[in-house]
């Protein structure tokens, strides 16, 4: 049984696609009435649809946040991905802000400190997530101490080396003397008083 011949083909000179050799009079006709190629892009497009093709791809148009011209069909991408003022979140502390801005934010951001629920320490945001792969969780007593206590004061201990005697206010011991020494004043007074008194009465008898 013959095999049928595989039917040649020819390229369009119109549209440059390959055209079976049988068809191509005819498709040739009918592409160069009703096609043309676009010079920009050079996809075939319907007469009659040329401008349409023009406007909705290929005209300039301004991006609405930064005014950068640009073709049309590049707009939705240029705005989601390369515009410098699309807004974007910082990693750190997930603030809205212009992707311009976004590195020197988060060169700033990325330092501040967080302390660690499990060891205790004070970390730089950029290092949380690496600090938490490896965190043991046992406590930096040395660390948090620095934190609490800058200028800790050495312990006071008792004749026994438990708690320190309780030391009063120099303000208070102050008054009570003042006190101490009124009273033994008005109790001098009244002695001196009554002691006078008591010759008088016996020189009245």
């Amino acid at each position: 049984m013959a095999m049928a011949s595989e039917e040649s083909t020819s390229v369009c000179s119109h549209c440059d696609r390959a055209i079976p050799s049988s068809n191509l009079d005819l498709h040739m006709v009918h592409c160069a009435r009703n096609l043309e190629k676009c010079k920009i892009c050079g996809d075939m497009v319907p007469k009659r649809h040329s401008e349409d093709h023009y406007s909705n791809t290929h005209a300039p148009v301004s991006c609405s946040l930064c005014s950068e011209t640009m073709e049309r069909d590049i707009l939705a991408v240029h705005k989601g991905e390369n515009c410098p003022q699309r807004i974007v979140t910082c990693e750190f502390c997930e603030f809205p802000l212009p992707a311009v801005d976004l590195a020197e934010h988060q060169e700033v951001c990325g330092n501040r400190t967080e302390l660690c629920p499990m060891c205790r320490r004070y970390i730089r945001l950029r290092e949380r997530y690496n600090h938490e792969l490896r965190c043991t969780g046992v406590p930096d007593n040395s660390v948090g101490s620095s934190r609490r206590d800058v200028n800790p004061r050495p312990t006071e201990r008792g004749p026994r080396g438990g708690v320190p005697p309780r030391r009063e206010p120099q303000g208070y011991s102050r008054k009570r003397l003042f006190f101490t020494i009124a009273i033994t004043g008005i109790a001098v007074l009244l002695g001196s008083f009554l002691f006078q008194k008591r010759p008088e009465a016996n020189q009245v008898h």
